[in-house]
C-alpha cells in the first residue's frame, strides 16, 4: 500500500476513533475513564494522516523540480553535467576532449561506440533524476481499498453491547469485597446489581438491613427458563467483560425475554444457586415489581474496579 493509501486509512481510523469517543459509542468498547486517550489518539492519527500527504506533495513537486530533460528551449538544468559521470563540462568535450567542436553532437559511430561509465542515461533516453529509465512505482491493486471497508462499519454501524448469550455462556464474576458503605437513605434504595450481589452472597444480607432495593439488568434465561438478571462487569474493554447474575423469584413477569432490561425492586431472600458453568454464587432477589426500562447510555458495571 502505498503512501496515499496509508494516510487515508490513518485519517479514516482517526475519523472513528473520534467519532466514538464524542458520542456514547465508546461504551460499547472500552470503560467511560478511556474517553480522554481515546479523543487524543484520535487526533493524533489524524495530524500523522495530514503530515503524511504533505510530505508526499512536497516531495512530489521537488521530483517535478528536479528532474532533467523537462526544459523546452534547450538550456540545461542546474547541475546536469553531475549526472553525466563525467569530470568535465560540455566546453571542455568540445574543445577537444574527444577532439568534437560541436559539443554532444556525436556521430552514429562515436554514439554505438561510446559508453556511459555509470549506467545507460545516454542509451536509455530520459531520466527521472535518479538513474533509471523510469522512475514509477507499480500501482497498488484496487482491492486493497477494501481494508477501509470496517473502518467505514465502525462509524456507520454501532455494535450492541454484551448480552445474554455471552452470559449464560461465562460463569459469573462476583468478587468477595473488602468493606460494605453504608446504604443511602430512600425506599427502595437503589443498588447496583454488582453491590446487591456481593452484599447477598457474601455478607448474607445483613448490609441490606431488611431493606427494599431497586437493580437495573438486562434478562437471561438457562436451558430450564430460571430468569437471571444481569450486568456484565468491565475491567478495562468489552474484551474481559464478565456477567455477576443475580436469580430472580417472587412475583416474575409472566413473559420475559432475554436482552429486555427491567428495573426490579425487590427485597433480599436467602435463596441461592451455583452457576452451572465455574461454580460460582448466584443469590436472589425477591421481586415485588418490574418493568422494562430502556437500555442504559452504559450497559456495563464498572463499579466493581472504580
Amino acid at each position: 500500500m502505498n503512501r496515499q493509501a496509508q494516510a487515508a486509512v490513518l485519517f479514516l481510523v482517526g475519523a472513528a476513533v473520534l467519532h466514538a469517543s464524542v458520542t456514547d459509542l465508546y461504551l460499547r468498547y472500552v470503560k467511560a475513564g478511556l474517553r480522554p486517550l481515546l479523543l487524543a489518539a484520535g487526533v493524533v492519527l489524524i495530524i500523522t494522516a495530514l503530515a503524511t500527504v504533505w510530505y508526499e506533495i512536497r516531495e512530489h513537486r521537488k521530483a517535478s523540480v528536479d528532474r532533467p530533460g523537462d526544459e523546452g528551449d534547450g538550456e540545461r538544468a542546474p547541475g546536469t553535467e553531475s549526472r553525466h559521470g563525467h569530470g568535465h563540462s560540455d566546453t571542455e568535450i568540445g574543445a577537444g576532449a574527444h577532439g568534437h567542436t560541436d559539443g554532444h553532437k556525436h556521430t552514429a559511430g562515436h554514439e554505438g561506440d561510446h559508453t556511459d561509465p555509470h549506467g545507460d542515461e545516454h542509451a536509455g533516453g530520459p531520466t527521472d533524476g535518479h538513474g533509471h529509465g523510469h522512475g514509477h512505482g507499480h500501482r497498488e491493486p484496487r482491492i486493497s481499498w477494501l481494508l477501509v471497508l470496517p473502518l467505514l462499519a465502525l462509524i456507520l454501524v454501532a455494535p450492541p453491547a454484551l448480552g445474554s448469550y455471552s452470559a449464560m455462556r461465562t460463569g459469573t464474576a462476583l468478587q468477595a469485597p473488602f468493606g460494605y458503605t453504608k446504604l443511602p437513605a430512600g425506599d427502595p434504595v437503589t443498588l447496583g446489581l454488582v453491590d446487591y450481589a456481593s452484599r447477598a452472597a457474601y455478607d448474607h444480607g445483613r448490609s441490606l438491613g431488611g431493606r427494599r432495593v431497586k437493580i437495573t439488568g438486562f434478562v437471561a434465561l438457562d436451558h430450564a427458563g430460571t430468569p437471571y438478571l444481569v450486568r456484565m462487569a468491565l475491567n478495562c474493554c468489552a474484551a474481559d467483560a464478565q456477567p455477576v447474575k443475580i436469580g430472580l423469584s417472587g412475583r416474575i413477569p409472566p413473559v420475559l425475554r432475554p436482552d429486555t432490561w427491567l428495573e426490579v425492586t425487590g427485597s433480599y431472600t436467602g435463596k441461592r444457586t451455583k452457576d452451572p458453568v465455574n461454580g460460582g454464587i448466584i443469590p436472589f432477589l425477591d421481586v415485588s415489581s418490574a418493568r422494562p426500562v430502556p437500555t442504559p447510555r452504559d450497559p456495563y458495571d464498572e463499579s466493581w474496579n472504580n
